[in-house]
């Protein structure tokens, strides 16, 4: 008897790594992240660090329970197009992307899969979202500044130099939409 026991104690251990990586796989989540700057650059290491401390103390674990998927855009849209495919195409949960030429590049990749942007200008201006408050597409996140803010910055200006009658705005239309625009109009 105590040979069967044995036996089966042993076959049951066997198995075990088949069964805690089949339980693994399906508790794994996939995250994609593209970034705006090259792969050495210190202060998107830093944030990509940031990144996956905060997911540890919430209880992500890279692989354990979470798999990143990290692809730096060095600032290049050829590499962001690029990019974002071959993330999409992974399949990730959720993509995080920085800035708006990112988000640009991943919408055009998926309409489905999830993407949280930071560091955009104007996401309503520049069409990645409906609104802020219900952004109704598949993508959603932080804007880098309140946009309305755009209007004050004439106002110190005129505060600064009285005499200033005539300003010039100088504006990307891939990263800055109407609606920053707009503001300074006001």
């Amino acid at each position: 008897m105590k040979r069967r026991k044995f036996i089966m104690l042993l076959g049951g251990a066997a198995a075990w790594p088949v069964v805690a990586r089949a339980q693994q796989s399906e508790g794994m989540r996939r995250i994609g992240v593209l970034l705006n700057v090259a792969e050495g650059d210190s202060v998107g290491q830093g944030r990509l660090s940031a990144f996956v401390q905060r997911l540890n103390e919430v209880g992500w674990t890279e692989g354990h329970n979470v798999r990143l998927y990290v692809r730096w855009g060095a600032g290049d849209d050829e590499l962001y197009r690029r990019y974002a495919t071959e993330l999409v195409a992974l399949p990730p949960d959720v993509i995080v992307a920085v800035t708006s030429g990112v988000v640009a590049a991943l919408q055009r990749a998926t309409r489905t899969v999830p993407i949280v942007f930071a560091g955009v200008i104007d996401p309503v201006g520049g069409g990645f979202v409906r609104s802020l408050a219900r952004p109704r597409s598949n993508s959603t996140g932080f804007a880098l500044f309140e946009y309305a803010i755009s209007a004050k910055w004439l106002e110190l200006l005129k505060e600064i130099s009285p005499t200033v009658t005539r300003v010039a705005v100088l504006r990307d239309t891939a990263t800055s939409g109407i609606g920053q625009l707009r503001q300074s109009r006001r």
